[in-house]
């Protein structure tokens, strides 16, 4: 059966104590998540190292990103990033005044 289609901006929370992550589709070889942040970032000396790769875009609003041992990375709209599984990572900053919105893919190899 076909679903309806739904939007990925449309009807977004803007004021939420913590991130937004909804899983749009997954299987044993992929999941699919839209993730709101409103001036959401990664705690104090927490680094992501997920054993899944994650393709990474944001659809609205912007972010900052750092790898560990690079400089900031910072995503506006459109961009969009492949990050390799364990690749240490965390987002230093999120638009405060408009909601992120991101798309993610993680897969595995």
């Amino acid at each position: 059966m076909i679903e309806q289609p739904d939007n990925l901006i449309g009807n977004t929370p803007f004021d939420m104590p913590e991130e937004l992550i909804e899983v749009l589709a997954e299987n044993k070889h992929a999941r699919i998540e839209k993730i709101v942040s409103c001036g959401h970032c990664s705690p104090a000396g927490f680094w992501y190292d997920q054993a899944e790769h994650e393709w990474v875009a944001v659809l609205k609003g912007e972010a900052e990103l750092l790898f560990e041992g690079s400089e900031p990375i910072k995503l506006r709209p459109g961009d969009f990033i492949n990050i390799p599984a364990h690749s240490k990572h965390r987002v230093i900053w999120t638009t405060p005044d408009e909601p992120t919105i991101w798309l993610a893919v993680y897969y595995k190899d």
